[in-house]
């Protein structure tokens, strides 16, 4: 069989080789194995244990930088508020807050992370649909940088709510512009059928009686029009180029406004796709927002945290069934959903040095959650795999840990992070009994 270091590709799929070279973290040495920045994956392995996410500080830093100085090299005064949505560990976001990062959350749980990761209120954004009045509440006593408005109802909340707490409120209207993003469909954002954001079309009205209400201040309009956006950049340019019709409407009323928000949602390469560089983004943002002369706002997640992440998990046992072969890792759906949710793609490297050169044959690689869906790649080309050896996930960096569960009653996995050749949990494994903890049973059922 030929080598997965072969060049071209053996396969339809990018070979092991191919796929490290896209990935300037990972290195394969021909002792250690599979390295992130300067520590060997199998020495996380075996000391943390798997399932175990592990992510790179330095690739953190160096995406976040990349897009802080594509956004400047354009001309624009611009911030960056990190979707916690992606990955909300605290080590991940404290390290963001230390390059400058703020915070876009929607919900408690996702402000409490960040300022406890250090970002202080006047960074932070709040967004989402369903934000309950506790959480309104909570994030007008922490003085937030802006609330997104996603409808009539939300902003008649908000003023209620913030002219009780003797406040007005900076709110920024979220609008649907009825763009097609031609991303995956559960996680397009800006169509006119998704739950997201006001119609456009509504959107002067509201804003002008956002004016008119005592307890908000209205400061801008905000956008965001889906996640992994790959296919060129032509949305984006159609919807801010939306936004700043409206905002010259707006003008043109005499209300004020004194900022926009230009989401997220820019894709990265999970396979082989050709996913557009941050000077494209940064590109579209001055085009279609720049004439304005008004700071421009984005909330990236996947594009900064997706690549820096790996997934390693374990191989149970290795099946071998009527027409194909199963390799069963200790990972399941429970840890890793993309797969099982959207159809999702992800690279997938042995650990072991000897791994890289030996032969290769289509393997089904499935978790031991008891669902079908439990399936992470079909027909992959991998070497011959034994009780023990270990694999990594790549681009798991981003919706990965976050959207875990204990299904299954599995555990969260652990969470490390890695610093050059420094490395650190940076959550622990959850014990078994703590999925027990929280549980009671009524004394009428003990008899």
């Amino acid at each position: 069989m030929p080598s997965p270091l072969a060049s071209p590709a053996t396969t339809e799929d990018p070979s092991f080789a191919e796929l490290l070279a896209q990935r300037p973290q990972l290195t394969a040495h021909a002792q250690d194995g599979l390295c992130l920045e300067d520590v060997p994956l199998a020495r996380i392995a075996a000391e943390v244990g798997t399932p175990t996410w592990v992510y790179s500080a330095g690739t953190l830093r160096r995406r976040f930088r990349a897009l802080r100085d594509a956004l400047a090299a354009a001309g624009l005064n611009s911030t960056i508020h990190y979707a916690m949505k992606a990955n909300d560990n605290l080590a991940v976001a404290g390290l963001l807050a230390k390059e400058g990062a703020g915070a876009d959350v929607v919900s408690e749980g996702e402000l409490r992370a960040a300022l406890a990761a250090g970002i202080p209120g006047n960074r932070i954004v709040f967004s989402g649909v369903g934000k309950t009045a506790a959480e309104i509440r909570l994030a007008l006593e922490h003085d937030i940088f802006q609330l997104n408005a996603e409808s009539a109802e939300e902003v008649e909340t908000i003023a209620a709510l913030a002219e009780g707490m003797g406040r007005r409120a900076p709110v920024a209207i979220r609008v649907n512009p009825d763009v097609d993003a031609r991303t995956h469909a559960k996680i397009t954002t800006g169509k006119a059928e998704n739950k997201f954001g006001v119609a456009i079309a509504d959107a002067a009205a509201l804003y002008a009686r956002m004016a008119a209400l005592p307890g908000i201040r209205p400061i801008g309009i905000a956008v965001h029009i889906g996640s992994q956006i790959t296919e060129g950049l032509s949305a984006y340019r159609v919807a801010y180029t939306k936004v700043a019709d409206l905002v010259r409407e707006l003008r043109a009323r005499g209300l004020p406004v004194e900022r926009v928000d230009g989401g997220g949602g820019l894709g990265i390469p999970y396979r082989d796709e050709i996913a557009p560089l941050p000077e494209a983004l940064a590109g579209a943002l001055a085009a279609g927002l720049g004439p304005l002369g008004l700071p421009v706002m984005i909330e990236p997640g996947r594009w900064i945290a997706g690549p820096a992440g790996v997934l390693l998990s374990r191989v149970v046992l290795h099946k071998r069934g009527a027409t194909r072969r199963f390799a069963v890792l200790d990972a399941g759906m429970n840890d890793l959903m993309r797969p099982a949710l959207y159809d999702a793609w992800h690279g997938l490297v042995p650990v072991a040095p000897h791994q890289f050169h030996a032969p290769l044959s289509p393997a089904e690689v499935v978790g031991p959650v008891c669902e079908t869906g439990d399936t992470f790649a079909r027909g992959r080309h991998l070497p011959e795999l034994a009780p023990g050896d270990v694999m990594a996930f790549l681009d798991a960096g981003a919706y990965g840990a976050a959207m875990s569960s204990t299904y299954n009653a599995r555990p969260l996995a652990a969470e490390v992070l890695v610093d050059g050749h420094r490395w650190a949990v940076v959550r622990s494994r959850q014990p078994v009994e703590d999925l027990l903890a929280r549980q009671s049973v009524p004394d009428w059922l003990l008899g």
